[in-house]
């Protein structure tokens, strides 16, 4: 299992500010990205920006990756946390650098889709790539989610 911490994308707190992701209520998706991809979270805003350097389908993976199903919001004290559900891949044998988050508008990713955030797995397993062994490859959220958003009165 990999948890690892999401860098977001700048385009994805405007949409989020101006209502164009429902954090709680939109559908997502995770999309693993190999280690040609070089994340600039400053310009990338949707799908079409990444979408080159997908996994290709195989080895466990299918392309357009995997839902991330009971997006929640929480607050605890002054700070509101995102969460899901975990990312799951059986028999994983594939290669990945990055795991990063979409938020779908229809049945599968497309290319106008809104980018939310990345994990570098690179951070999260202590190499330059993860490789599945055969086994789940699982990506969880962090006990404090995804993203966390901090009020200071």
């Amino acid at each position: 299992m990999a948890t690892g911490t999401m860098t977001v994308y700048s385009n994805a707190m405007l949409n989020i500010a101006s209502a164009k992701i429902n954090l709680a209520g939109d559908s997502f998706q995770m999309c693993l990205l190999t280690a040609s991809y070089v994340p600039t979270p400053d310009v990338h805003a949707t799908w079409a920006n990444v979408s080159t350097q997908e996994l290709a389908t195989g080895a466990g993976y299918t392309a357009g990756g995997a839902p991330l199903s009971a997006p929640a919001c929480t607050l605890t004290g002054s700070q509101v946390s995102w969460t899901t559900s975990s990312a799951t891949w059986a028999a994983a044998s594939m290669t990945a650098k990055f795991a990063v988050i979409v938020k779908r508008a229809g049945a599968s990713v497309a290319s106008t889709d809104y980018l939310v955030g990345f994990v570098d797995l690179n951070t999260a397993s202590g190499s330059s790539t993860i490789t599945g062994q055969g086994g789940n490859l699982t990506i969880s959220p962090q006990a404090s989610g995804w993203l966390t958003l901090t009020h200071s009165p």
